[in-house]
């Protein structure tokens, strides 16, 4: 916003100018001039939870016969517009602000104000009405949880829904497809990739879990406890009332938290949740560095599989195709486990009965909620779901492994299954070449001892 003129506002410290066409006013205006910080303002999702906690509390103080009709109706029509995004523009305050998000809260209160006011023809005062029963200390907390919630809900369990039905259904189809398997990066015995991809498949099933298994708690809200957890102004039904009212709003089930002085003096909720983002990131770098590993190459590296070709690889090399997908993934799941690290500290500064760095515990957690979203949506749809196996370089591989000796060990023992394991490899003969010669066993039982296929099965093979 680059207004020229300006007009006067003033607040309980006095008068300053603010840009003539901001629908915000004095207090919103001084937490800009205070905190020219990052240029990073408060994510979407939150200015939506925002938007929609306010709608909720002239509902509920209209319910309880507290705010005048013409009020609550002003106030729940601009909020919807909020929680929309119409008025985007108008919540320029930096993430790195009051660590109550006070200056966030007063922002929702006086852009709602000046609209609902001009709307309705009546004086409606931004603390008086628009934050009624309400203290910045509970809604922003309420706010943390609330957008959170839905982003989860809408966003990041559907994605991760669609990711494990897309790497079941790549399993299923390479169910039958052999190849080397790997520890410490060295040739191992073998698995198929079916059994591979169910490896992942289970990991994202279990992320599933433990988000599912936190929401219980981030459904809890804080509003009704007002300044310090006593609900000081606000009517004992209040808390109940909107969070109802909410969950009308969104399909969730909101309820008012167990213990509002814990709501309000910890984000230990949000480290939860924020701990169980952290572990699915933990498991889409895996999934993506298997990938980039299967696709390395295509000739001086595994070879395995082949992603789809997204983009030129190079600046320099032409013809070079990357596995950029995997990359962007296994980037965003290093951003997960660093926003980790600051909510968790955040987390730490619930000093006595108000948790002071809430700001920035919204601003992480929506932003590994959304990242992880997208990049799981994407690895699914354009890694997984399209990369072609390479078989005949599986079955190279397979054919001189000289792991394949394992099998053997309850027939030869395990020294001499070392003894032809290293004179196979040694030699570039074939283990079955090796213990035709080193052994008195048949083609017929040497074929059945070292089968790929049948070595995925598991089972003493005698």
């Amino acid at each position: 916003m680059n207004d020229k003129t300006y007009r006067i506002e003033s607040d309980s410290m006095g008068e300053l100018q603010v840009p003539e066409s901001a629908l915000w006013a004095a207090q919103t205006q001084r937490a800009v001039n205070n905190f020219p910080i990052s240029g990073l303002t408060m994510p979407r999702a939150f200015i939506k939870a925002l938007g929609l906690i306010k709608y909720a509390c002239a509902g509920a103080n209209s319910e309880l016969g507290l705010m005048k009709s013409i009020a609550a109706i002003a106030i729940q029509r601009t909020a919807l517009d909020v929680a929309s995004g119409k008025y985007d523009d108008h919540f320029p305050v930096d993430v790195f602000q009051t660590g109550s998000g006070t200056s966030s809260n007063m922002n929702t209160n006086e852009v709602i104000s000046k609209i609902a006011s001009a709307d309705s023809g009546s004086d409606i005062h931004p603390n008086d009405h628009v934050n009624m029963g309400q203290s910045s200390n509970d809604v922003i907390p309420t706010a943390v949880h609330v957008s959170a919630a839905i982003e989860i809900s809408e966003k990041l369990l559907p994605a991760l829904r669609h990711l494990h039905d897309v790497i079941t259904q790549k399993a299923d189809e390479l169910s039958d497809v052999v190849k080397t398997g790997r520890t410490h990066l060295m040739d191992a015995m073998p698995v198929t990739m079916g059994q591979e991809l169910n490896g992942w498949a289970s990991q994202i099933q279990h992320g599933i879990e433990r988000i599912e298994g936190s929401m219980p708690r981030l459904l809890g809200l804080a509003q009704g406890g007002t300044a310090v957890g006593t609900g000081i102004n606000a009517h004992p039904k209040f808390g109940a009332k909107v969070a109802a009212i909410l969950g009308d709003q969104t399909g969730l089930a909101f309820k008012p938290a167990d213990n509002h002085f814990e709501a309000l003096a910890t984000q230990d909720t949000a480290v939860e949740i924020s701990g169980q983002l952290r572990a699915l990131a933990v498991s889409l770098m895996k999934i993506s560095n298997d990938l980039r590993w299967m696709n390395s190459g295509p000739l001086a590296g595994l070879g395995e599989i082949a992603l789809p070709a997204l983009q030129p690889g190079s600046s320099i090399m032409p013809g070079k195709v990357n596995p950029v997908i995997p990359e962007a993934v296994a980037m965003l799941s290093a951003q997960v486990m660093g926003n980790d690290a600051t909510i968790a500290i955040a987390g730490q500064s619930g000093n006595f009965q108000l948790n002071v760095m809430l700001p920035v515990v919204a601003y992480n957690l929506l932003q590994s909620i959304e990242i992880l979203a997208n990049g799981s949506a994407a690895l699914a749809d354009d890694a997984i779901a399209g990369f072609t196996v390479n078989e005949a370089n599986l079955q190279n591989a397979l054919s001189r492994n000289p792991i394949l000796v394992t099998a053997m060990n309850a027939v030869i023992g395990y020294d001499k299954g070392a003894a032809i394991a290293k004179k196979a490899y040694a030699e570039g003969r074939s283990v079955h070449d090796v213990a035709k010669q080193e052994t008195d066993l048949s083609d017929e039982e040497l074929d059945r001892l070292l089968d790929p296929a049948e070595l995925c099965k598991g089972g003493v093979k005698t």
